[in-house]
């Protein structure tokens, strides 16, 4: 049997994927649509195993990569979950403090392609720590459906506060500079505007195809900004130009790139939605930001 590629795929079926992975749907109606594009050798369980994600074949950087010094901790989060859950990652071999990113999950939990992304970073020259909001209700449980419910068990509100504190933990953290960053993707992208909106001393920020603060959040922004979006993501693109307009009204620093013909969730090497050169090209951009606002 043909293998799948993601040109035998409509682009009509990653919406539906996009539908189902936001919540606006459930399992039972996904499937149920799924069905309408099943010919020939398109059945549904191929369809579902095409869109799902692969963790295990598409890890760049490995748990036990030798230039890592990687490991699980817990901090405390007293406004937000309790004790948080996170991968704290940093090069094996330093002697100087570095500048600190926190890594922000999707909304899912810590699933492996969130892990990777920090210790991505953390061979770049960071200290990295990617909290797991889930921390209260069990942590990551093993699957992105099941994620998901449990994602939805707690409001953002109460998780914007674990990552919160997840900055102070690592600005005073020994092996920090005190300069901290934070990217974030979909979910974690909301997540990395409102530590904008929150953390005055934050130094750098890089939202992933995330929806926006309010006008009212926004006027609060002094963090330098590094935007990236999805040219066929509509429903978070709609509210960039607004947020645009405040960033530009309050003189805050910001680049914004549109990555023309791809999905949202780009830059997750674990799904088909991922495209190499808008997740290459991103990246390259996000580690060179960060690097000249946090050193």
């Amino acid at each position: 049997m043909k293998k799948l590629t993601k040109e035998d795929i409509s682009q009509e079926v990653f919406d539906l994927y996009d539908d189902y992975a936001h919540n606006k749907i459930d399992r039972r109606r996904f499937v149920e649509k799924l069905s309408l594009f099943a010919v020939g050798a398109l059945t549904v369980p191929s369809l579902l195993s095409f869109m799902m994600p692969n963790y295990n074949d598409y890890q760049l950087i490995t748990p036990r990569d030798p230039r890592l010094k990687s490991e699980f901790i817990t901090y405390e989060s007293p406004k937000g979950g309790g004790k948080i859950k996170a991968l704290l990652s940093q090069p094996a071999e330093t002697t100087k403090r570095l500048p600190g990113i926190i890594v922000v999950h999707e909304n899912r939990g810590l699933n492996p392609y969130i892990e990777d992304v920090a210790r991505r970073a953390a061979v770049e020259g960071f200290i990295t720590l990617a909290p797991d909001a889930l921390s209260p209700l069990g942590g990551y449980p093993g699957n992105d459906d099941d994620g998901r419910e449990l994602q939805k068990k707690r409001t953002r509100e109460e998780m914007l506060e674990d990552f919160i504190a997840a900055y102070d933990y690592l600005r005073s953290h020994k092996g920090c500079n005190g300069q901290v960053g934070v990217v974030g993707f979909c979910f974690g992208g909301w997540i990395a505007n409102m530590l904008a909106v929150k953390v005055p001393t934050l130094s750098a920020a890089v939202p992933y195809y995330s929806g926006q603060p309010t006008a009212e959040e926004a006027v609060q922004i002094r963090t330098p900004l590094l935007l990236h979006y999805a040219g066929l993501d509509s429903r978070v693109n709609e509210g960039w130009p607004a947020y645009e307009a405040t960033l530009k009204n309050n003189k805050v620093e910001n680049t914004a790139y549109t990555y023309m013909g791809v999905n949202h969730g780009f830059h997750n090497n674990s799904t088909p939605r991922y495209d190499e050169a808008a997740a290459t090209l991103s990246w390259i951009r996000t580690i060179d930001f960060l690097k000249e606002k946090l050193n």
